[in-house]
């Protein structure tokens, strides 16, 4: 247990390094709060508001990795600024652990306001979510 604890440990901090040496502005992170644990292989969509046309444009789509993260969104070699959605499309999450649940997807909609790093976590149970801006 200790063993897996540890390699689980320095797994997420080397994602985390590699995003932060690679200079990747948003991450994201799932984390199941019935079970305490992280949330690996969730399909999260992102994709860009355009004020003037109201369409929502495709950006990328990535899946979770074992500690439930993907660090790698958004190259912040270039501006980024505007209003984002990333999908959380946790239906298959849910039907792979035999749980009912009431979201088939979630959609969190926030702004890129500077240069910052921005971190958009959920915590998740099948009849419920919750999102912050974390760091």
């Amino acid at each position: 247990m200790k063993k897996l604890l540890i390699i689980s440990i320095l797994a997420a901090f080397s994602t985390i390094m590699s995003a932060q040496q690679n200079n990747f502005q948003l991450s994201s992170h799932i984390l199941d709060v019935s079970k305490g644990s992280p949330v690996s292989d969730v399909t999260i969509r992102l994709e860009k508001y355009d004020q003037q046309t109201k369409i929502w444009s495709f950006i990328e789509e990535k899946k979770t990795d074992i500690n439930g993260r993907i660090t790698d969104f958004l190259n912040s070699e270039k501006s980024n600024l505007g209003i984002y959605k990333l999908t959380y499309f946790t239906a298959d999450y849910f039907k792979n652990n035999h749980v009912e649940s009431f979201y088939p997807f979630i959609e969190v909609v926030f702004q890129i306001k500077d240069q910052k790093h921005y971190h958009v976590p959920i915590t998740l149970s099948a009849f419920g979510y919750s999102t912050y801006r974390g760091n």
